[in-house]
Protein backbone atom coordinates (compact mmCIF):
# COMPACT_ATOMS: atom_id res chain seq x y z
CA UNK A 1 0.00 0.00 0.00
CA UNK A 2 1.48 3.29 -1.12
CA UNK A 3 0.59 7.01 0.30
CA UNK A 4 1.88 9.77 -1.74
CA UNK A 5 0.37 11.98 0.52
CA UNK A 6 -1.09 11.86 4.41
CA UNK A 7 -4.51 13.46 4.61
CA UNK A 8 -6.20 14.78 7.59
CA UNK A 9 -7.95 11.51 8.31
CA UNK A 10 -5.35 9.50 7.70
CA UNK A 11 -3.12 12.00 10.41
CA UNK A 12 -5.92 11.62 12.52
CA UNK A 13 -5.42 7.55 12.75
CA UNK A 14 -1.91 7.91 13.21
CA UNK A 15 -2.03 9.89 16.36
CA UNK A 16 -5.11 7.66 17.86
CA UNK A 17 -3.48 4.30 16.88
CA UNK A 18 -0.01 5.69 18.43
CA UNK A 19 -1.85 6.54 21.44
CA UNK A 20 -3.70 3.19 21.91
CA UNK A 21 -0.53 2.10 21.72
CA UNK A 22 0.93 3.49 24.27
CA UNK A 23 -1.54 3.02 26.27
CA UNK A 24 -1.86 -0.69 25.78
CA UNK A 25 1.77 -0.67 26.40
CA UNK A 26 2.20 1.37 29.18
CA UNK A 27 3.13 -1.21 31.79
CA UNK A 28 5.85 -2.83 29.87
CA UNK A 29 7.23 0.57 29.12
CA UNK A 30 7.30 1.23 33.16
CA UNK A 31 8.71 -1.78 33.75
CA UNK A 32 12.10 -0.72 32.27
CA UNK A 33 12.34 1.58 35.40
CA UNK A 34 16.48 1.48 36.07
CA UNK A 35 15.66 1.59 39.36
CA UNK A 36 14.00 -1.55 40.86
CA UNK A 37 11.65 0.95 43.70
CA UNK A 38 7.58 1.19 42.75
CA UNK A 39 7.82 4.73 40.83
CA UNK A 40 8.44 3.13 37.13
CA UNK A 41 5.63 5.53 35.31
CA UNK A 42 7.54 6.49 31.85
CA UNK A 43 4.78 4.81 30.59
CA UNK A 44 2.13 6.13 32.02
CA UNK A 45 3.69 9.63 31.95
CA UNK A 46 3.88 9.23 27.96
CA UNK A 47 0.71 7.38 27.86
CA UNK A 48 -0.92 10.11 29.51
CA UNK A 49 0.49 12.97 27.60
CA UNK A 50 -0.21 11.45 24.23
CA UNK A 51 -3.75 10.96 24.91
CA UNK A 52 -4.10 14.97 25.97
CA UNK A 53 -2.57 15.39 22.20
CA UNK A 54 -4.96 13.04 20.58
CA UNK A 55 -7.88 14.94 22.50
CA UNK A 56 -6.90 18.00 21.30
CA UNK A 57 -6.37 16.53 17.95
CA UNK A 58 -9.75 14.65 18.10
CA UNK A 59 -11.74 18.43 18.87
CA UNK A 60 -10.38 20.19 16.18
CA UNK A 61 -12.69 20.56 13.15
CA UNK A 62 -10.26 21.54 10.59
CA UNK A 63 -9.53 19.61 7.45
CA UNK A 64 -5.74 20.53 6.90
CA UNK A 65 -2.85 18.50 8.16
CA UNK A 66 -1.14 21.69 9.70
CA UNK A 67 -3.52 22.67 11.53
CA UNK A 68 -3.94 19.11 13.33
CA UNK A 69 -0.11 18.78 14.24
CA UNK A 70 -0.35 22.64 15.92
CA UNK A 71 -3.28 20.98 18.12
CA UNK A 72 -1.04 17.71 18.62
CA UNK A 73 1.84 19.42 19.92
CA UNK A 74 -0.63 21.75 21.59
CA UNK A 75 -1.94 19.16 23.86
CA UNK A 76 0.98 17.38 24.57
CA UNK A 77 2.65 20.29 25.57
CA UNK A 78 -0.65 20.81 28.40
CA UNK A 79 -0.79 17.28 29.38
CA UNK A 80 2.96 16.74 29.09
CA UNK A 81 3.69 14.80 32.40
CA UNK A 82 7.23 13.87 33.60
CA UNK A 83 10.67 14.08 31.54
CA UNK A 84 9.57 11.38 29.51
CA UNK A 85 6.28 13.54 28.41
CA UNK A 86 7.71 16.75 28.42
CA UNK A 87 10.69 15.53 25.76
CA UNK A 88 8.01 13.86 23.61
CA UNK A 89 5.97 17.32 23.55
CA UNK A 90 9.15 18.87 22.07
CA UNK A 91 9.71 16.13 19.28
CA UNK A 92 5.84 16.98 18.46
CA UNK A 93 6.82 20.83 18.93
CA UNK A 94 9.58 20.48 16.05
CA UNK A 95 7.34 18.34 14.26
CA UNK A 96 4.58 20.38 14.48
CA UNK A 97 6.20 23.66 13.59
CA UNK A 98 7.90 21.94 10.18
CA UNK A 99 4.32 21.06 8.77
CA UNK A 100 2.39 24.13 10.43
CA UNK A 101 1.21 25.54 7.05
CA UNK A 102 0.52 22.17 4.75
CA UNK A 103 -2.88 20.99 3.95
CA UNK A 104 -1.26 17.24 2.98
CA UNK A 105 2.15 16.24 4.00
CA UNK A 106 4.22 14.38 1.33
CA UNK A 107 7.09 12.01 2.34
CA UNK A 108 9.25 14.49 2.04
CA UNK A 109 7.45 16.70 4.81
CA UNK A 110 7.12 13.66 6.85
CA UNK A 111 10.78 13.56 6.84
CA UNK A 112 11.34 17.19 7.22
CA UNK A 113 9.15 16.88 10.33
CA UNK A 114 10.24 13.75 12.02
CA UNK A 115 13.61 15.52 12.28
CA UNK A 116 12.33 18.69 13.21
CA UNK A 117 11.02 16.86 16.25
CA UNK A 118 14.42 15.72 16.88
CA UNK A 119 16.68 19.67 16.71
CA UNK A 120 13.73 20.84 18.67
CA UNK A 121 14.10 18.36 21.69
CA UNK A 122 17.86 18.20 21.78
CA UNK A 123 17.76 22.37 22.58
CA UNK A 124 15.39 21.36 25.07
CA UNK A 125 17.55 19.40 27.07
CA UNK A 126 20.38 21.27 28.84
CA UNK A 127 22.43 18.22 28.89
CA UNK A 128 21.29 15.59 26.07
CA UNK A 129 22.61 12.39 27.26
CA UNK A 130 22.90 9.61 24.33
CA UNK A 131 21.16 6.20 25.05
CA UNK A 132 17.53 7.86 25.80
CA UNK A 133 15.18 8.85 23.50
CA UNK A 134 17.10 11.50 22.08
CA UNK A 135 19.51 8.92 20.35
CA UNK A 136 16.27 7.06 19.12
CA UNK A 137 14.35 10.01 17.71
CA UNK A 138 18.05 10.83 16.10
CA UNK A 139 18.68 8.08 14.66
CA UNK A 140 15.21 7.62 13.56
CA UNK A 141 14.86 10.82 11.67
CA UNK A 142 18.22 10.10 10.17
CA UNK A 143 16.96 6.78 8.26
CA UNK A 144 13.96 9.16 7.19
CA UNK A 145 16.22 11.50 5.85
CA UNK A 146 17.95 8.77 3.90
CA UNK A 147 15.31 7.25 2.54
CA UNK A 148 13.01 9.95 1.44
CA UNK A 149 16.00 10.51 -1.11
CA UNK A 150 14.60 7.19 -2.97
CA UNK A 151 11.23 7.18 -2.50
CA UNK A 152 8.20 9.14 -2.73
CA UNK A 153 6.15 7.19 -0.64
CA UNK A 154 5.19 7.82 2.95
CA UNK A 155 4.52 4.21 4.00
CA UNK A 156 8.10 3.74 3.21
CA UNK A 157 10.21 6.38 5.24
CA UNK A 158 7.83 5.79 8.08
CA UNK A 159 8.57 1.97 7.77
CA UNK A 160 12.39 3.23 8.10
CA UNK A 161 11.59 5.38 10.59
CA UNK A 162 10.20 2.95 12.62
CA UNK A 163 12.83 0.11 11.96
CA UNK A 164 15.60 2.54 12.44
CA UNK A 165 14.18 3.01 16.15
CA UNK A 166 14.17 -0.25 16.69
CA UNK A 167 17.91 -0.28 16.10
CA UNK A 168 18.92 2.68 18.64
CA UNK A 169 16.35 1.02 21.02
CA UNK A 170 18.71 -2.06 20.71
CA UNK A 171 21.45 -0.15 21.23
CA UNK A 172 20.99 2.55 24.71
CA UNK A 173 22.30 -0.45 26.83
CA UNK A 174 25.43 0.07 25.10
CA UNK A 175 25.88 4.26 25.56
CA UNK A 176 24.28 4.16 28.86
CA UNK A 177 25.54 1.75 31.09
CA UNK A 178 23.77 1.96 34.11
CA UNK A 179 20.78 0.35 31.26
CA UNK A 180 23.58 -2.36 30.31
CA UNK A 181 24.35 -2.82 34.39
CA UNK A 182 20.23 -3.53 35.02
CA UNK A 183 19.83 -5.52 31.64
CA UNK A 184 17.32 -3.05 30.15
CA UNK A 185 16.67 -0.68 26.81
CA UNK A 186 15.68 2.99 27.40
CA UNK A 187 12.15 3.24 28.40
CA UNK A 188 11.46 6.72 27.00
CA UNK A 189 13.41 5.49 23.96
CA UNK A 190 10.76 2.48 24.04
CA UNK A 191 7.52 4.92 24.26
CA UNK A 192 8.98 6.94 21.26
CA UNK A 193 9.61 3.50 19.21
CA UNK A 194 5.70 2.30 20.04
CA UNK A 195 4.38 5.71 19.05
CA UNK A 196 6.61 5.48 15.59
CA UNK A 197 5.35 1.50 15.65
CA UNK A 198 2.15 3.06 15.39
CA UNK A 199 2.55 5.76 12.73
CA UNK A 200 3.77 3.21 10.36
CA UNK A 201 0.58 1.14 10.64
CA UNK A 202 -1.79 3.29 10.30
CA UNK A 203 -0.39 4.42 7.17
CA UNK A 204 0.32 0.58 6.07
CA UNK A 205 -3.24 -0.56 7.06
CA UNK A 206 -1.41 -3.20 9.15
CA UNK A 207 -2.48 -2.46 12.54
CA UNK A 208 -2.06 -4.98 15.21
CA UNK A 209 -3.64 -4.94 18.44
CA UNK A 210 -0.26 -6.90 19.85
CA UNK A 211 0.56 -5.65 23.57
CA UNK A 212 4.32 -7.40 24.68
CA UNK A 213 3.44 -9.53 27.34
CA UNK A 214 6.10 -9.67 30.97
CA UNK A 215 6.92 -12.77 32.33
CA UNK A 216 5.65 -14.20 35.58
CA UNK A 217 8.37 -12.20 37.64
CA UNK A 218 7.08 -8.52 36.40
CA UNK A 219 4.16 -9.20 37.66
CA UNK A 220 4.64 -7.81 40.72
CA UNK A 221 5.49 -4.55 39.52
CA UNK A 222 2.56 -3.95 37.61
CA UNK A 223 -0.03 -5.36 40.29
CA UNK A 224 1.42 -1.98 41.84
CA UNK A 225 0.63 0.09 39.20
CA UNK A 226 -2.93 -1.36 39.01
CA UNK A 227 -3.36 -0.41 42.99
CA UNK A 228 -2.06 3.41 42.03
CA UNK A 229 -4.48 4.01 39.82
CA UNK A 230 -7.52 1.94 41.21
CA UNK A 231 -8.87 1.92 44.54
CA UNK A 232 -6.69 4.91 46.31
CA UNK A 233 -7.84 7.27 43.97
CA UNK A 234 -11.46 6.77 44.53
CA UNK A 235 -13.17 9.80 46.38
CA UNK A 236 -15.83 7.91 47.62
CA UNK A 237 -15.98 4.41 49.14
CA UNK A 238 -19.41 3.38 47.98
CA UNK A 239 -17.64 4.45 44.47
CA UNK A 240 -15.57 1.43 44.20
CA UNK A 241 -17.34 -0.85 41.46
CA UNK A 242 -15.37 -4.23 41.74
CA UNK A 243 -14.89 -4.41 46.06
CA UNK A 244 -12.44 -7.73 46.09
CA UNK A 245 -8.80 -7.62 44.99
CA UNK A 246 -8.36 -11.15 43.85
CA UNK A 247 -4.65 -12.66 43.27
CA UNK A 248 -4.69 -16.65 42.06
CA UNK A 249 -1.68 -18.46 40.69
CA UNK A 250 -2.34 -22.25 38.47
CA UNK A 251 -0.51 -24.49 37.86
CA UNK A 252 -1.15 -25.89 34.45
CA UNK A 253 -2.96 -29.32 33.75
CA UNK A 254 -2.22 -30.49 37.68
CA UNK A 255 -5.91 -30.91 39.98
CA UNK A 256 -8.76 -33.06 39.54
CA UNK A 257 -10.87 -30.23 38.87
CA UNK A 258 -9.12 -29.83 35.50
CA UNK A 259 -11.56 -30.28 32.17
CA UNK A 260 -10.28 -27.99 29.48
CA UNK A 261 -7.26 -26.81 27.78
CA UNK A 262 -5.66 -23.31 29.09
CA UNK A 263 -6.08 -20.90 25.99
CA UNK A 264 -4.93 -17.38 27.18
CA UNK A 265 -7.58 -14.76 24.94
CA UNK A 266 -10.16 -17.13 26.01
CA UNK A 267 -9.15 -16.96 29.66
CA UNK A 268 -8.79 -13.41 30.16
CA UNK A 269 -11.90 -12.82 27.86
CA UNK A 270 -13.81 -14.32 30.34
CA UNK A 271 -12.26 -12.90 33.33
CA UNK A 272 -12.71 -9.29 31.48
CA UNK A 273 -16.33 -9.77 31.95
CA UNK A 274 -16.27 -10.14 36.18
CA UNK A 275 -13.70 -7.61 36.57
CA UNK A 276 -11.77 -4.97 35.92
CA UNK A 277 -7.71 -3.69 36.61
CA UNK A 278 -6.75 -7.49 35.16
CA UNK A 279 -3.66 -8.52 34.58
CA UNK A 280 -3.04 -12.26 33.18
CA UNK A 281 0.35 -12.94 32.89
CA UNK A 282 1.23 -17.16 31.37
CA UNK A 283 3.81 -19.23 30.81
CA UNK A 284 3.93 -23.17 29.93
CA UNK A 285 3.37 -23.98 33.41
CA UNK A 286 1.85 -21.35 35.15
CA UNK A 287 -0.69 -18.82 34.55
CA UNK A 288 -1.20 -15.65 37.72
CA UNK A 289 -4.02 -13.45 37.32
CA UNK A 290 -5.01 -10.07 39.30
CA UNK A 291 -8.52 -9.07 39.27
CA UNK A 292 -10.60 -6.51 40.63
CA UNK A 293 -14.13 -8.67 41.43
CA UNK A 294 -17.02 -8.45 43.15
CA UNK A 295 -16.90 -12.59 42.92
CA UNK A 296 -13.44 -14.16 43.90
CA UNK A 297 -14.75 -17.57 44.52
CA UNK A 298 -16.01 -17.29 40.25
CA UNK A 299 -12.35 -16.37 40.22
CA UNK A 300 -10.95 -19.55 41.89
CA UNK A 301 -13.44 -22.15 40.58
CA UNK A 302 -12.59 -20.49 36.96
CA UNK A 303 -8.45 -21.49 37.77
CA UNK A 304 -9.68 -24.63 38.64
CA UNK A 305 -11.06 -25.82 35.59
CA UNK A 306 -7.33 -24.99 34.07
CA UNK A 307 -4.94 -26.36 37.21
CA UNK A 308 -4.82 -26.70 40.52
CA UNK A 309 -4.41 -23.72 42.73
CA UNK A 310 -0.65 -22.69 43.99
CA UNK A 311 -1.46 -19.26 45.51
CA UNK A 312 -4.46 -17.24 46.71
CA UNK A 313 -4.77 -14.03 47.89
CA UNK A 314 -8.22 -12.14 48.47
CA UNK A 315 -8.11 -8.79 49.62
CA UNK A 316 -11.73 -6.47 51.00
CA UNK A 317 -10.99 -3.00 49.24
CA UNK A 318 -13.92 -1.32 50.85
CA UNK A 319 -12.51 -2.11 54.25
CA UNK A 320 -9.01 -1.02 53.21
CA UNK A 321 -10.06 2.41 52.03
CA UNK A 322 -12.85 2.89 54.80
CA UNK A 323 -9.43 2.69 57.10
CA UNK A 324 -7.85 4.96 54.90
CA UNK A 325 -10.60 7.28 55.09
CA UNK A 326 -10.45 6.49 59.27
CA UNK A 327 -6.90 7.84 59.24
CA UNK A 328 -8.04 11.32 58.13
CA UNK A 329 -8.99 13.76 60.28
CA UNK A 330 -12.60 15.33 59.80
CA UNK A 331 -12.98 18.54 57.88
CA UNK A 332 -9.49 17.72 56.98
CA UNK A 333 -10.34 20.44 53.46
CA UNK A 334 -11.87 22.85 55.19
CA UNK A 335 -8.33 22.57 57.43
CA UNK A 336 -5.84 22.60 54.46
CA UNK A 337 -7.71 25.67 52.55
CA UNK A 338 -7.63 28.06 56.13
CA UNK A 339 -3.74 26.99 56.34
CA UNK A 340 -3.20 28.03 53.22
CA UNK A 341 -5.27 31.12 52.82
CA UNK A 342 -3.30 31.77 56.11
CA UNK A 343 0.31 31.33 54.01
CA UNK A 344 -1.07 33.34 50.93
CA UNK A 345 -1.72 36.86 53.39
CA UNK A 346 1.75 36.28 54.99
CA UNK A 347 3.84 35.42 51.39
CA UNK A 348 2.59 38.71 50.17
CA UNK A 349 2.94 39.23 46.59
CA UNK A 350 3.87 35.92 45.92
CA UNK A 351 2.74 32.36 45.34
CA UNK A 352 4.68 29.51 46.17
CA UNK A 353 3.96 26.01 44.68
CA UNK A 354 4.90 22.66 45.83
CA UNK A 355 4.51 19.32 44.70
CA UNK A 356 4.13 16.46 47.40
CA UNK A 357 1.78 13.76 48.40
CA UNK A 358 1.26 13.17 52.04
CA UNK A 359 -0.79 15.25 54.65
CA UNK A 360 2.15 15.38 57.27
CA UNK A 361 4.08 16.43 54.10
CA UNK A 362 1.70 19.37 52.92
CA UNK A 363 1.10 20.90 56.33
CA UNK A 364 4.96 21.21 56.90
CA UNK A 365 5.38 23.02 53.37
CA UNK A 366 2.26 25.05 54.43
CA UNK A 367 3.77 26.06 58.13
CA UNK A 368 7.32 26.89 55.99
CA UNK A 369 4.79 29.35 53.46
CA UNK A 370 4.08 27.23 50.89
CA UNK A 371 0.80 29.13 49.38
CA UNK A 372 -0.46 26.01 46.94
CA UNK A 373 0.00 22.69 46.84
CA UNK A 374 0.07 20.15 44.22
CA UNK A 375 -1.06 16.87 44.93
CA UNK A 376 2.00 13.92 43.17
CA UNK A 377 5.51 13.12 43.25
CA UNK A 378 7.29 9.64 42.67
CA UNK A 379 3.94 7.84 40.24
CA UNK A 380 2.35 10.89 40.37
CA UNK A 381 4.17 13.25 37.82
CA UNK A 382 1.90 16.45 37.31
CA UNK A 383 0.96 18.06 34.06
CA UNK A 384 2.37 21.11 32.79
CA UNK A 385 -1.27 22.18 32.55
CA UNK A 386 -1.86 21.17 36.18
CA UNK A 387 1.06 23.97 37.31
CA UNK A 388 -0.65 26.31 34.48
CA UNK A 389 -4.02 25.76 36.24
CA UNK A 390 -2.92 26.84 39.63
CA UNK A 391 0.01 29.60 38.29
CA UNK A 392 -3.35 31.41 36.50
CA UNK A 393 -6.04 30.76 39.18
CA UNK A 394 -3.94 32.68 41.61
CA UNK A 395 -4.10 36.29 42.76
CA UNK A 396 -0.20 36.24 43.27
CA UNK A 397 1.90 38.44 41.03
CA UNK A 398 4.97 36.21 41.04
CA UNK A 399 5.80 32.20 41.42
CA UNK A 400 7.75 30.10 43.01
CA UNK A 401 8.20 26.79 42.25
CA UNK A 402 9.47 23.87 44.30
CA UNK A 403 8.92 20.25 41.95
CA UNK A 404 10.80 18.22 44.88
CA UNK A 405 11.45 15.27 41.91
CA UNK A 406 13.73 15.90 39.02
CA UNK A 407 11.17 13.81 36.90
CA UNK A 408 8.89 16.79 37.28
CA UNK A 409 11.32 19.82 36.54
CA UNK A 410 10.82 20.01 32.54
CA UNK A 411 6.68 20.54 32.96
CA UNK A 412 7.22 22.75 35.68
CA UNK A 413 9.83 24.88 33.94
CA UNK A 414 7.47 23.99 30.30
CA UNK A 415 4.57 25.94 32.26
CA UNK A 416 6.64 29.14 33.01
CA UNK A 417 7.01 29.76 29.40
CA UNK A 418 2.76 29.55 29.79
CA UNK A 419 2.07 32.06 32.06
CA UNK A 420 2.10 35.77 32.54
CA UNK A 421 3.67 36.16 35.18
CA UNK A 422 7.20 36.24 36.87
CA UNK A 423 7.95 32.31 37.67
CA UNK A 424 11.54 30.52 38.88
CA UNK A 425 11.01 26.67 39.52
CA UNK A 426 13.97 25.72 42.18
CA UNK A 427 15.26 23.02 41.50
CA UNK A 428 14.39 20.75 44.35
CA UNK A 429 14.90 17.18 43.58
CA UNK A 430 13.28 15.69 46.71
CA UNK A 431 10.56 17.00 48.83
CA UNK A 432 13.35 17.43 51.80
CA UNK A 433 15.54 19.01 49.56
CA UNK A 434 12.14 21.66 49.07
CA UNK A 435 11.83 21.43 52.56
CA UNK A 436 15.24 23.18 53.02
CA UNK A 437 14.69 25.02 50.20
CA UNK A 438 11.57 27.04 51.06
CA UNK A 439 13.11 27.05 55.04
CA UNK A 440 15.03 30.38 53.69
CA UNK A 441 11.51 32.09 51.75
CA UNK A 442 11.53 35.91 52.32
CA UNK A 443 8.61 37.64 51.44
CA UNK A 444 10.39 41.09 51.47
CA UNK A 445 12.92 40.01 48.65
CA UNK A 446 12.59 39.48 45.14
CA UNK A 447 11.91 37.11 43.45
CA UNK A 448 15.59 36.57 42.02
CA UNK A 449 17.11 36.89 44.95
CA UNK A 450 14.54 34.46 46.82
CA UNK A 451 15.51 31.88 44.62
CA UNK A 452 19.17 32.46 44.88
CA UNK A 453 19.20 31.67 48.61
CA UNK A 454 16.70 28.83 48.72
CA UNK A 455 18.95 27.08 46.21
CA UNK A 456 22.01 27.80 48.24
CA UNK A 457 20.16 26.52 51.34
CA UNK A 458 19.78 23.16 49.12
CA UNK A 459 23.00 22.83 48.26
CA UNK A 460 24.00 22.28 51.79
CA UNK A 461 21.70 19.58 52.16
CA UNK A 462 21.93 15.24 52.14
CA UNK A 463 19.07 13.79 51.35
CA UNK A 464 18.16 10.28 51.48
CA UNK A 465 15.26 7.89 51.16
CA UNK A 466 14.45 4.29 52.02
CA UNK A 467 11.93 2.17 49.72
CA UNK A 468 11.53 -1.50 48.86
CA UNK A 469 13.55 -3.06 46.17
CA UNK A 470 10.09 -4.68 43.27
CA UNK A 471 12.77 -6.77 41.47
CA UNK A 472 16.15 -8.46 41.30
CA UNK A 473 18.79 -6.86 39.76
CA UNK A 474 22.24 -5.36 39.72
CA UNK A 475 23.42 -1.34 40.07
CA UNK A 476 26.80 -0.25 40.63
CA UNK A 477 27.73 -3.45 41.15
CA UNK A 478 25.25 -3.54 44.07
CA UNK A 479 23.27 -7.34 44.43
CA UNK A 480 19.81 -5.90 45.45
CA UNK A 481 17.12 -8.73 46.00
CA UNK A 482 13.30 -8.48 45.45
CA UNK A 483 11.77 -6.97 48.74
CA UNK A 484 15.25 -5.69 50.47
CA UNK A 485 14.75 -2.62 52.04
CA UNK A 486 17.44 0.39 49.69
CA UNK A 487 18.83 3.93 50.97
CA UNK A 488 19.01 5.91 48.50
CA UNK A 489 21.36 9.21 48.82
CA UNK A 490 20.69 11.73 46.22
CA UNK A 491 19.84 9.52 43.91
CA UNK A 492 22.52 6.52 44.66
CA UNK A 493 21.49 3.30 45.97
CA UNK A 494 24.16 3.15 48.71
CA UNK A 495 22.73 0.11 51.40
CA UNK A 496 20.49 -2.73 51.09
CA UNK A 497 18.95 -4.52 54.09
CA UNK A 498 16.21 -6.88 54.65
CA UNK A 499 13.91 -4.54 56.59
CA UNK A 500 13.23 -1.02 57.07
CA UNK A 501 15.17 0.55 59.82
CA UNK A 502 18.43 -1.05 59.67
CA UNK A 503 18.23 0.07 56.04
CA UNK A 504 17.66 3.67 57.62
CA UNK A 505 20.73 3.36 60.30
CA UNK A 506 23.09 2.49 57.66
CA UNK A 507 21.68 5.01 55.22
CA UNK A 508 22.48 7.96 57.88
CA UNK A 509 26.15 6.27 58.67
CA UNK A 510 26.84 6.33 55.60
CA UNK A 511 25.43 10.56 54.81
CA UNK A 512 27.15 11.80 57.98
CA UNK A 513 30.59 13.74 58.03
CA UNK A 514 32.43 16.10 60.74
CA UNK A 515 30.41 18.98 59.47
CA UNK A 516 26.89 17.56 60.04
CA UNK A 517 24.66 19.04 62.61
CA UNK A 518 21.08 18.48 61.93
CA UNK A 519 18.98 14.83 60.85
CA UNK A 520 15.45 14.99 60.07
CA UNK A 521 13.86 12.07 59.58
CA UNK A 522 10.08 11.85 57.96
CA UNK A 523 8.52 8.80 58.70
CA UNK A 524 5.15 8.08 55.50
CA UNK A 525 2.72 5.51 55.37
CA UNK A 526 4.75 2.43 55.50
CA UNK A 527 6.74 4.13 58.44
CA UNK A 528 5.78 4.39 62.22
CA UNK A 529 6.60 6.68 64.78
CA UNK A 530 8.10 4.21 67.26
CA UNK A 531 10.73 2.91 64.92
CA UNK A 532 11.47 6.54 64.09
CA UNK A 533 12.70 7.34 67.02
CA UNK A 534 14.39 4.03 67.24
CA UNK A 535 16.32 5.12 64.16
CA UNK A 536 17.02 8.55 66.10
CA UNK A 537 18.43 6.74 69.35
CA UNK A 538 20.82 4.51 66.61
CA UNK A 539 22.19 7.93 64.91
CA UNK A 540 22.62 9.85 68.52
CA UNK A 541 24.83 6.36 69.59
CA UNK A 542 26.92 7.28 66.47
CA UNK A 543 27.22 10.93 67.40
CA UNK A 544 25.28 12.29 70.29
CA UNK A 545 26.19 15.96 68.99
CA UNK A 546 23.56 15.73 66.78
CA UNK A 547 20.39 17.14 66.47
CA UNK A 548 17.42 14.97 65.29
CA UNK A 549 14.24 16.05 64.38
CA UNK A 550 10.75 13.67 63.36
CA UNK A 551 7.87 14.36 61.37
CA UNK A 552 4.95 12.60 60.04
CA UNK A 553 5.02 12.82 56.69
CA UNK A 554 2.09 10.10 55.54
CA UNK A 555 3.97 10.15 52.24
CA UNK A 556 3.70 7.10 50.01
CA UNK A 557 6.52 4.60 48.73
CA UNK A 558 8.92 5.78 50.41
CA UNK A 559 8.64 4.75 54.49
CA UNK A 560 11.43 6.88 55.95
CA UNK A 561 13.32 10.42 53.72
CA UNK A 562 15.81 11.33 56.27
CA UNK A 563 17.79 14.74 55.20
CA UNK A 564 21.32 15.59 56.85
CA UNK A 565 22.60 19.08 57.03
Amino acid sequence: MKVAKITESEFRKMVLTSSNKLNKNAEFINSLNVFPVPDGDTGTNMSLSLASGYKYVSESTSTKVGDLGVALAKGLLMGARGNSGVILSQIFRGFSKSMAKKENLTAQDLADAITSGVETAYKAVMKPTEGTILTVARKAAEAARNTVKNTDDCVEVMEATYEAAKQALATTPELLPVLKEVGVVDSGGQGLTFVYEGFYEALSGNITDDEHVPNVEEMDEMVNAEHHKSVQSQLHTEDIKYGYCTEIMVKLGAGRLVDQEFEYDKFRNHLAEIGDSLLVIADDEVVKVHVHTEHPGKVLSYGQEFGSLIKVKVDNMRLQHETILEKDEDNKDDIEAKKLADARKNAGDYGILTVVSGKGLKDLFISLGATDILDGGQTMNPSTQDFVDIISASSAKKFIIFPNNKNIFLAAKQATELVDIPVKVVQSRSVLEGLSGIFAFNPDMDLEDNVTDMEENISSVKSGQVTIAVRDTTLNGKEIKKDDYMGIVDGDITVTASDSKTAAISMVESMLDDDSEVVTIIYGEDGNEAEAKEIEQAILDIDDDLEVEIHEGDQPVYPYLISVE
